[in-house]
């Protein structure tokens, strides 16, 4: 059996990582950190483009009509220059909600813009802090309004559209829950942003005044769609985190190279190889669990549910790992501002409640393969 991702989705990455060594390197990262602008929009355009924005959607709606696994060859090197744009929200998430249960007048009006970069999606579930849940959420759609407050939203400040779970039923169960489309340039829509561990992706409270809202497929069903583009969008995410694992121990194995201390680098010294060792170790079974992952993904295999959990798990524990020990490798020096290190500590944390947080899926984790070994 073949692991490996053919030569056509090997010069794929080669591409992307041409194009973006060179549009995004740090110094553009910085930018949108320490400016005011809420995203890189020349890079956006520049990925779009590059038709990037739409490898899985279909050519007759503008898309490439590739698949998953070209997606996930992006979306590792989108992770590795930890980009400051909102691919995952409107890629993973938006695209992914009308790709499966959007109508075909739906993906007609927005996938194309998608695939032009001429529109921004996200989707608004949590209402706060803690596990969202069907009875957490309070946010009401009625007579083809919503009302309610969705907080925090990725790149709610920038979105055109949100993609909304609200409640449609009087009940507490999954049933009571369905999707709409919503219109955030449209009047009953205020948008207010919120401050996050990294601003290089931007985060807004939703606040949903009677706006108008379009139903995204069948009332009722929302939750069930929920859960199985979450499976989509976590192995997508691990892709995004296994790229950023993978900088972040070149950048600490390039610092131990060159330091040097008491007349050798800093990489001789054990302490400094076991430190190193291990983030290879946890960058490695990242890699091989969303390897996993991209087969269940692109097959649509029945494993998906518990593939897309154990690569969740696996590749947001590496990026954590990896992010922080690459500053311990740095030293004193690891934590400042000039340094690079930081980026990628931010994006590591922020990609870690992504989706759920690490506990979340791990919980999921559990319980599919109890349900597994029980059939």
């Amino acid at each position: 059996m073949n692991f490996e991702f053919s030569e056509e989705q090997a010069q794929m990455r080669t591409e992307a990582r041409r194009f973006l060594e060179a549009k995004c390197p740090p110094k553009a990262v910085r930018a949108v950190l320490e400016g005011k602008a809420p995203f890189d929009r020349a890079l956006w355009q520049g990925l779009a483009e590059m038709g990037f924005l739409g490898i899985a959607i279909p050519e007759e709606f503008g898309g490439l009509g590739a698949g998953y696994l070209e997606l996930c060859v992006v979306a590792e090197e989108l992770g590795r220059v930890i980009a400051p744009v909102p691919f995952s929200s409107s890629v993973f998430l938006a695209t992914e909600f009308l790709l499966m249960a959007g109508s075909p007048a739906q993906k007609a009006a927005w996938l194309p813009k998608l695939v032009a970069g001429e529109a921004i999606g996200t989707f608004a579930f949590a209402e706060g802090t803690g596990t969202t849940t069907p009875r957490s959420i309070k946010t009401q759609a009625a007579g083809g309004t919503l009302s309610g407050v969705k907080l925090p939203v990725a790149d709610g400040d920038i979105a055109d559209f949100a993609i909304v779970a609200a409640r449609t039923g009087s009940g507490s169960d999954e049933r009571a829950i369905s999707l709409f489309i919503v219109d955030l340039n449209a009047a009953g829509v205020t948008r207010e942003s919120v401050a996050t561990i990294d601003p290089t992706r931007s985060h807004a409270k939703l606040t949903f005044n009677g706006a108008a809202a379009e139903p995204l497929g069948t009332a009722g069903e929302g939750w069930a769609t929920i859960q199985a583009v979450y499976d989509r969008a976590a192995v997508l995410t691990a892709f995004e985190q296994v790229g950023g694992a993978d900088r972040a121990l070149e950048m600490a194995r390039d610092y131990a190279l060159e330091r040097m201390a008491f007349g050798r680098p800093i990489g001789s010294f054990q302490a400094i190889k076991h430190m190193l060792a291990d983030m290879y170790v946890s960058a490695t079974l990242a890699r091989s669990n969303s390897y996993y992952g991209a087969w269940a993904l692109s097959t649509g295999a029945a494993e998906l549910p518990e593939a897309a959990a154990t690569a969740r798990v696996s590749a947001t524990q590496a990026f954590q790992h990896c992010a922080k020990n690459d500053i311990q490798v740095h030293g004193g020096m690891g934590f400042t501002w000039e340094f690079d290190c930081h980026l990628y500590y931010r994006r590591a944390n922020l990609l870690a409640l992504n989706l759920g947080s690490l506990s979340q899926w791990e919980d999921k984790l559990i319980d599919r393969l109890q349900t597994k070994n029980a059939a």
